[in-house]
């Protein structure tokens, strides 16, 4: 049996002399919400560590030293280290493994080094308060984090807890609705949860005019789309108006099968060579918030361009590397994923990316001159994969009457690492 099945009554006993480092959430209620094990604990230990907030919480139970967090917070890993075998608390708010410092602990320590009292997370309970069914929430945390990572979410109907930054955040998010043709869209501003000062307000996004919002907030997103409204549609293939861009753009159809044939999957790395406006990397990225991309591009004005349109589509995550390629790739993490939409031709581009991708990894290029379909048709020939040319013909004026006009067609190449 582990130490952590056990009733609390023995875990209490038992717990410290192997398990040396005690991951303890709180509430704004403090002390009067935890349990008897976790209180037990903090007066045990040797070392309470924690923010300003969490050790005042617990200010009557610590016997031993309180040392905030330093900052920056990875100065304290080392320090932590050197405690090792010592009775150490570390504090928390609510669930520690829920957008909480618990991940990070338990990559430095083996987890029967540690144990963890997890309170209710605040998500948690703002669901409670709202009685909303928190599976069908989107939960999304804004704190230290771009305000457009919630622009994804943002569908017709939807509800979304996001957790913010500061003060500020209820008031920016009313705006970016509104902004987005959402401006009828619910929202309620939940402050300090769980604690004395306890406060809900609602509002629209449109009327938002709360004032003196407390720093420790959630806001709660009931989504209404007006017509026109900016929501960002869930298949690849993302309309072509939606992106800035200067002609440098893989247009919708192409890169629809583009997306097909990078085929993402659950937190893989994607290389985007020849980055332009963006708009392969950032669909890559809107497939699972768990991807991972990095655009690689030659040109300044089109790198600050890619920027702009992946915060504008929910993917400020983007990673862009301005420089030429092959010398852009030094130094990056390994990918899973290539693509190659630009600089096909460039002397070394190809071997380079081919000798980072992963063993099993995959590579998509796309090629619209005749001197790069004909290195695509080598290369085929040479590391096998499927070959497809692809046409496109939309319907355009012409005269008082309309005509197909036929884009220039795309040799499309997908191969994957032995």
């Amino acid at each position: 049996m582990r130490i952590d099945d056990k009733p609390e009554s023995e875990q209490a006993a038992t717990c410290t002399p192997r398990r040396w480092l005690s991951i303890i959430g709180l509430g704004e209620d403090g002390l009067d919400a935890l349990s008897p094990t976790a209180r037990l604990l903090i007066e045990r230990a040797e070392v309470v560590i924690g923010g300003s907030r969490h050790l005042e919480l617990v200010r009557g139970a610590i016997r031993g030293k309180a040392w905030p967090w330093p900052s920056p917070i990875s100065e304290a890993w080392r320090q932590l280290e050197k405690m090792r075998g010592r009775s150490v608390v570390v504090l928390a708010s609510g669930d520690p493994f829920f957008y909480g410092i618990g991940t990070q602990i338990a990559a430095l320590f083996p987890d029967d080094e540690t144990l963890c009292l997890p309170q209710p997370s605040s998500f948690s309970l703002a669901a409670a308060r709202l009685r909303w069914s928190l599976q069908d929430t989107a939960l999304v945390t804004l704190h230290g984090r771009p305000l457009e990572g919630v622009v994804r979410y943002l569908q017709p109907g939807a509800r979304i807890l996001a957790l913010s930054w500061d003060g500020e955040t209820p008031g920016k998010l009313a705006a970016l609705l509104s902004a987005r043709g959402m401006g009828a869209s619910e929202i309620a501003v939940l402050e300090a949860l769980g604690g004395p000062r306890e406060r809900i307000r609602r509002t629209r996004a449109a009327d938002f005019s709360l004032s003196h919002i407390d720093p420790l907030n959630l806001v709660a997103i009931e989504v209404s789309a007006e017509a026109g409204a900016k929501a960002i549609g869930l298949a690849s293939g993302l309309d072509d108006a939606l992106f800035e861009h200067d002609g440098q753009l893989t247009k919708r159809e192409i890169r629809a099968v583009t997306l097909s044939s990078l085929a993402p999957r659950q937190g893989e790395l994607l290389w985007d060579i020849g980055l332009g406006a963006g708009s392969v990397a950032i669909e890559w990225l809107l497939r699972h918030r768990s991807m991972r991309a990095i655009g690689i591009e030659e040109r300044g004005d089109r790198a600050e361009r890619a920027a702009r349109n992946a915060a504008a589509l929910g993917a400020p995550d983007l990673r862009i590397v301005t420089g030429k390629a092959p010398a852009a790739f030094e130094d990056l993490d390994s990918p899973d994923v290539v693509f190659i939409g630009g600089g096909l031709n460039d002397p070394g581009v190809f071997e380079a990316a081919w000798a980072a991708l992963k063993s099993g990894g995959r590579l998509v290029a796309n090629a619209v001159s005749l001197e790069s379909e004909a290195m695509l048709i080598g290369l085929a020939g040479k590391f096998g994969g499927d070959l497809v040319r692809l046409g496109i013909e939309r319907a355009e004026p012409l005269g008082g009457m309309t005509a197909w006009k036929p884009a220039l067609p795309i040799v499309h190449w997908r191969v994957s690492k032995p």
